[in-house]
């Protein structure tokens, strides 16, 4: 059986699953009769292995033997491309796996689809190691991986510790101030810096301490057991920092500590496109959502946009999930590639007869290990609830919560775990906008949730306590950009609601509304249009006008901030009318001429408003003739400066240069004068 260019393996693992070759085929939509395996890893190998001599794809339908299979594939045809799924624990191991059929054919058609490389980027560490602690466990830590690493030991508070016989790490005192970095490139900032005296006798002497001593180095072992150096410190790669009482946490930490030296590569986790960023312009904050949900610190401000260092991204996702345009998305796998495996999944469940799906949103990591637990010491799966696994569960947003219910989901049910604390802020948000959408539209609450549980008893009971009623399901396909898709998807869900509005309201801070203006105070000075980032806002190259795309607008609220006459509110909803999917003009005016010249050069309520402030109030426009210039175009009004004989910016007339010879000259008439009034004198 093929499915895609990938040939499908499948085994029912010595008939622990309900597993029938034609209705599989028939369920798959290939048409053929596929071989059902029993033990395709052990008996029956050589099939597995004839399979991979051929070089065309494939695809197993197991995972946990998917060493031994890579092994043989390596060995027969290396270049044969292969993919596992799980259709074991996923489906066939459940209490309803004789009903799983239909899930069986969706999983294995999701999991033929190709998923794109992603990008990434190297690190490299060369084993400069700092361990940071209190005590003695600090320097015997250091002295032990000082075998394999190049170690420096900073103690914070040392009192009354032994001098090691032998000084085979550097030791210092010092307390860590700020840090920063990753793997390969940390930079520190000790105060109360000072190395230990090697003629220290009793206990441990050091040097007169300074302040602001700076230093790098490639991994950091925390064993101060205080205050992390990082947020969200488990994500922080080379920054180990396990509990300093618990002697299996150190030792954990001390084998894997040793392993990173040499090259790595990590995934570049986010894309960002800054030109679609809608974080500020003009020194105005606008849209701060990533900026509040990072745990990391990964994002920053960088003027007009932010700046995501892919070094310190986690890849938890929150960014792209809240984020309004699509400047940032995840990578891991592109969100194109999310929605055609969820509509694969869906799709393919309802042509093989499935009703009421459900679906389970989980990690490789903590959900594969649940959903196991589930299916070998359980009642495992229901039937209808389709796992789906994600590089992150904080990775998803409102987008795909829509665009599931509309591919006739139920339910939506994300499966977190203790890797997620304190990264779930991004994900609430989402919910939340979640529940008002889909309760105002008649589908009720509790559409999507989170099941935070560790008990895999606790997390089947809610699986199976989930009601089957059936959501109306869509046949669109998933194109373009987040919005658009999620557009879409509201679209439809609007179209088969219980109870449609017209307009749907939405809590504070969602990213999907409308700009209300003031018509009466606003006076076309078209700030809020140069500051919108998306084109929500629009002019006219023709006439004096404000129209609003409501489509566009992701509430960021930079025309807000930007109005000078503040007398723009924002109005969070989500508009179904026809209307609302183009510009409608909001305020437009007939330009205002000049009373000079004729030419139109402003809008009237501007001009008013200038005038009533200005006019008789300004030293520059104190006179009726100065205060009728606002009235003129720029030209008009320099003319009008020059006529009325006023000459502004006359310097007058130039000064004349004073020689020698005035010198002389005024000198003799001055003894002219002299003379002349001595000779009258005697004529007296």
């Amino acid at each position: 059986m093929k499915i895609g260019d990938r040939t499908v393996l499948a085994c029912d693992c010595a008939h622990s699953i309900a597993l029938d070759g034609a209705a599989l085929g028939k369920a798959c939509g290939d048409g053929s009769v596929p071989t059902v395996h029993t033990q395709l890893c052990r008996a029956q190998l050589d099939r597995f292995e004839a399979a991979v001599a051929t070089g065309q794809p494939l695809l197993v339908a197991c995972t946990q033997e998917a060493p031994l299979f890579s092994e043989v594939a390596a060995e027969v045809a290396p270049d044969t491309s292969l993919t596992f799924t799980n259709i074991r624990e996923r489906a066939g191991w459940s209490d309803e796996g004789e009903l799983a059929l239909p899930k069986i054919a969706a999983l294995l058609a999701e999991a033929a689809l190709p998923i794109p490389p992603t990008g990434a980027l190297t690190l490299t560490s060369q084993g400069t190691c700092l361990v940071y602690g209190n005590d003695e466990r600090a320097i015997e830590a250091g002295r032990e991986l000082a075998k394999r690493l190049d170690v420096t030991v900073l103690l914070t508070s040392p009192k009354d510790i032994a001098p090691p016989p032998v000084m085979d790490v550097a030791i210092f005192r010092g307390r860590i101030r700020a840090a920063r970095g990753w793997v390969g490139a940390f930079e520190i900032v000790v105060d109360d810096y000072a190395p230990a005296l090697p003629s220290s006798r009793g206990a441990l002497g050091f040097e007169p301490v300074r302040q602001g001593a700076s230093a790098r180095c490639d991994l950091i072992l925390d064993l101060t057991g205080g205050t992390p150096l990082f947020p969200d410190h488990k994500r922080r790669d080379g920054y180990l920092r396990p509990d300093p009482n618990s002697p299996t946490q150190v030792a954990k930490a001390l084998l894997e500590i040793t392993d990173l030296v040499g090259e790595f590569e990590k995934p570049r986790f986010v894309d960002f496109k800054a030109d679609l960023c809608a974080h500020s312009r003009s020194r105005k904050t606008g849209c701060t959502r990533c900026l509040d949900v990072c745990p990391t610190g990964a994002i920053t401000p960088n003027g007009d946009h932010v700046a995501i260092d892919p070094h310190v991204c986690a890849g938890c996702g929150s960014c792209a999930a809240v984020c309004p345009t699509g400047a940032a998305t995840y990578a891991l796998p592109p969100a194109a590639t999310v929605y055609e495996r969820l509509r694969t999944l869906l799709g393919t469940y309802r042509k093989a007869g499935g009703g009421a799906p459900a679906l389970l949103i989980h990690d490789p990591r903590h959900g594969d290990a649940l959903v196991g637990m589930m299916a070998r010491h359980g009642r495992g799966l229901p039937a209808r609830v389709l796992p789906f696994a994600l590089n992150e569960v904080t990775q998803v947003g409102f987008d795909l919560f829509a665009l599931a219910l509309a591919y006739g989901c139920t339910h939506v049910r994300i499966l977190t775990g203790p890797e997620n604390e304190g990264e779930t802020a991004g994900l609430a948000n989402q919910i939340g906008l979640a529940e008002a959408a889909f309760s105002g539209l008649g589908y009720g609450s509790g559409r999507v949730a989170v099941i935070d549980a560790a008990d895999p008893d606790a997390v089947a009971d809610e699986l199976w306590s989930l009601p089957a009623d059936t959501v109306e399901a869509g046949m669109f396909l998933p194109m373009g950009p987040k919005r658009t898709v999620t557009m879409l998807a509201l679209r439809h869900l609007h179209k088969v609601a219980p109870a449609p509005v017209e307009v749907l309201p939405l809590p504070p801070g969602a990213p999907f509304g409308r700009v209300s203006v003031d018509v009466a105070g606003c006076t076309l000075c078209l700030s809020c249009v140069g500051a919108c980032p998306t084109g929500a806002l629009l002019d006219n190259a023709d006439k004096p006008m404000l129209s609003f795309a409501q489509d566009a607008c992701v509430q960021c609220g930079l025309c807000k901030t930007t109005c000078p006459e503040k007398v723009i509110s924002l109005v969070p909803e989500i508009d179904f009318r026809d209307q609302a999917r183009g510009a409608t003009v909001v305020k437009e005016e007939e330009p205002f001429c000049c009373v000079s010249c004729g030419k139109p050069f402003a809008t009237k309520s501007s001009i008013e408003k200038i005038v009533t402030t200005l006019a008789g109030k300004h030293w520059m426009f104190a006179t009726p003739e100065a205060a009728n210039r606002i009235r003129m175009c720029e030209d008009c009004r320099v003319r009008d400066q020059f006529e009325r004989g006023n000459e502004p910016f006359s310097l007058g007339r130039p000064p004349v240069p004073r020689t020698t010879d005035d010198d002389l000259r005024e000198r003799e008439e001055a003894e002219r004068e002299a003379q002349l009034a001595a000779v009258r004198q005697k004529l007296i």
